[in-house]
């Protein structure tokens, strides 16, 4: 028997953790963590040790296909690579001449291997290319504009030297980011203290020193009576204030009226617990993390709670602190050469992206894009006519509100095309659909992970492909070549490894020992020295923001008091878990096993005046339909809200575990494209009210 290990990056979700596979001739025997790499120590999800049975699942897609009949009919012809390139390609090509590059859209699961795939639409004159944080992160990245002048991502969460934690709609041991659960435990062990705010006790909260059931959808009225505390008890960091932080008296003027007995009331959280987490968070500073949340499309004030939460950080002293929120640090911090980037071969789109139209505010334009934006600019060609769009490794039919909507939008489209290792809804919705590989099949181009210890990585093949499917690099390459940009036109992985890494000192064969190339020995930690400049209008961190004022959004508004709900009427929740991600797991043949369908949380109290008992049978009703889900009674969740996980209600034909189980939160939510964070520009996910009667 021949043994060995291969090195590789995991892709069942968006953390893509580095793991080791051992591959006995030729075949995936089991995964595990990369124990070179910093927090990972070996260990591996739940979801990630499922990666096997993902590459073994003979229900995903297995060769390229063309749609016959109508678009969701599920009558497709098998064709050949060839084929389905050239049939690709010559769409592309047609509407670029046609519409110009700017009537093509990308919808993108991002992360670090996404570089290509920009390229090449950048090279073809578009400006549409819209990432994973396009979906659900806008309201922090935008929070985090306004305040410092970059996004969330120059952020790090230094939980292992905090001494205190605040997770704030953040289930951080259910995600899993594994590093960062390893990270946070580390510091709880060494002394640290987790306070965990949520509207339902999650396996974050059971391992909370103190955890704050919050009512549904008033996050804001707890963050400002922080502030208020630290402001009028003088506990915040005045050195740190006065150099850092710009118009302090405008926030103190925000927040006067913002007690925490005003607060109380909002939130059902105690007055005197507020001023007790205010003076804790004082007492560690400036070893203080409060995170602003990881579902951050939840409400209309999204945008506000996550300036908040960052507010609070920087009251403490935590910006650029050990122990707080330093700044991630890349290879040009270092002085070192990056890798080589494809898309700096083209020249950016002269044309605003699709979802800068119709009079939105011009600050959206500075994040990651709003594709439920660019959605809507499909159906009304405000800034100009959109007409192919290209859907890679993501599913906007189950992931975005009002999937009857997309689908009337994707009915404007001239071509739709999906490329994708897993079938998904809007593949089965596509005009073509190109199989990649799954992730344990293919090589990806390498990446830089920026963060305290950075450093460069790549996936690499750990088995051949089981059935007719591409790598990533292989189909964008195929691409490139009948499309003329011969820059993107590569024979081989490795061809593209020795463009990436030319000039930056690293060899490919330095990821061999341990498949990932640390930039710094030591964590790098960048001191907020005399030289330095938020990269503001002030050069300091911004309480109000000019940009947004100047377009009439005020990022210090303050909280609206939200009314009471009808009888037997309650706030959607809805997040993952840890066995599931939206709809790209719930196939999986291991997975699926241990979760088939998804249950409503619901409050005792709430389910005995509608005579639920556990396990019931009941309808819900919200905009746009009715759907039938078992009941699961629980005192660990507000009597307000009802919660679900996200991505069940399949209704695909080629998924004979899925199909039917359980219900689609999204086929609840009508009008729920429109339904946003008017200052962050996020969907409000959590905005839609439902009834919930015994079926």
């Amino acid at each position: 028997m021949s043994v060995k290990t291969v090195y590789s990056v995991c892709g069942m979700c968006g953390v893509r953790c580095p793991i080791e596979v051992a591959v006995e001739n030729g075949v995936c025997r089991s995964i595990q963590g990369n124990r070179h790499s910093p927090g990972i120590r070996g260990a591996i999800c739940v979801r990630g040790a499922a990666g096997i049975a993902a590459l073994q699942d003979d229900e995903r897609p297995q060769f390229p296909m063309r749609r016959l009949g109508a678009r969701g009919e599920g009558r497709w012809q098998r064709i050949s690579w060839e084929e389905a390139l050239a049939h690709a390609a010559e769409k592309l090509a047609e509407a670029k001449s046609r519409n110009g590059g700017r009537s093509i859209l990308w919808s993108d699961a991002g992360g670090p291997f996404s570089d290509m795939r920009k390229a090449l639409v950048r090279a073809l004159g578009s400006p549409n290319f819209f990432g994973r944080e396009a979906f659900g992160e806008v309201n922090t990245h935008h929070a985090a504009l306004s305040l410092f002048g970059f996004g969330a991502d120059r952020l790090v969460y230094d939980l292992r030297h905090a001494r205190q934690v605040v997770l704030q709609n953040r289930n951080l041991f259910e995600s899993i980011d594994v590093r960062q659960a390893n990270e946070l435990l580390d510091g709880l062990a060494d002394g640290g203290r987790l306070t965990v705010i949520d509207i339902r006790a999650t396996v974050s909260a059971a391992k909370a020193d103190r955890f704050l059931l919050i009512r549904p959808g008033t996050d804001l009225a707890l963050n400002l009576a922080v502030i208020r505390t630290l402001l009028a008890e003088k506990l915040y960091d005045a050195a740190f204030a006065g150099k850092w932080i710009a118009d302090l008296e405008a926030l103190e003027r925000a927040v006067a009226g913002d007690s925490p007995e005003f607060a109380e009331a909002e939130t059902g959280i105690a007055a005197g617990e507020i001023v007790e987490l205010a003076r804790a968070l004082a007492q560690a500073a400036p070893r203080v993390v409060w995170h602003p949340g990881g579902m951050t499309a939840r409400y209309r004030d999204s945008f506000l709670v996550s300036r908040t939460a960052y507010i609070i950080n920087a009251l403490l002293g935590a910006i650029g602190a050990r122990g707080g929120l330093p700044l991630a640090a890349g290879s040009e911090d270092l002085n070192q050469k990056g890798l080589n980037r494809f898309v700096d071969l083209f020249p950016a789109a002269a044309e605003k992206r699709a979802d800068a139209g119709g009079g939105r505010p011009a600050v959206y334009a500075q994040g990651p894009g709003l594709i439920h934006q660019a959605f809507q600019a499909i159906e009304s060609a405000d800034p100009y006519p959109v007409k192919t769009c290209v859907v890679y490794e993501n599913d906007p039919l189950s992931e975005l509100p009002d999937p009857g909507r997309i689908k009337e939008i994707f009915g404007r489209l001239d071509f739709l095309a999906t490329i994708t290792s897993a079938w998904t809804e809007t593949a089965w919705h596509s005009d073509l659909l190109l199989p990649l590989s799954s992730y344990l099949e293919r090589e990806s181009i390498a990446g830089e992970l920026p963060g305290l210890t950075p450093s460069l990585s790549l996936r690499r093949r750990c088995e051949s492909p089981r059935y007719d499917t591409r790598a990533d690099w292989e189909i964008i390459s195929g691409l490139a070549g009948r499309l003329g940009v011969a820059p993107l036109s590569f024979g081989s992985a490795e061809e593209i490894w020795d463009r990436q890494l030319a000039g930056t000192g690293v060899r490919l064969r330095d990821f061999e020992a341990r498949g990932i190339v640390p930039l710094t020995a030591e964590p790098w930690y960048a001191p907020l020295g005399a030289e330095f400049r938020f990269p503001t209008a002030s050069g300091r961190i911004e309480m109000q923001n000019a940009e947004w004022r100047d377009q009439g959004l005020d990022c210090l508004k303050q909280v609206v008091v939200r009314p009471g709900l009808y009888a037997c009427t309650f706030r959607l929740a809805v997040g993952g878990c840890s066995l599931h991600v939206e709809g790209h797991t719930v196939n999986n043949p291991i997975l699926f096993k241990q979760m088939p369908e998804n249950v409503l949380w619901i409050h005792p109290a709430a389910a005995a005046s509608a005579g639920i008992a556990d396990g019931d049978a009941v309808s819900v009703s919200g905009p746009g339909g009715t759907g039938r889900i078992r009941a699961r009674l629980t005192e660990s969740i507000h009597p307000e809200a009802v919660f679900m996980v996200r991505g069940f209600g399949r209704t695909l034909p080629v998924e004979s575990r899925a199909r039917g189980q359980g219900l689609a939160d999204t086929a609840l939510m009508a009008g729920g494209l429109e339904r946003t964070d008017p200052l962050g520009g996020g969907l409000a996910l959590q905005e839609h009210v439902l009834s919930v009667t015994k079926a």
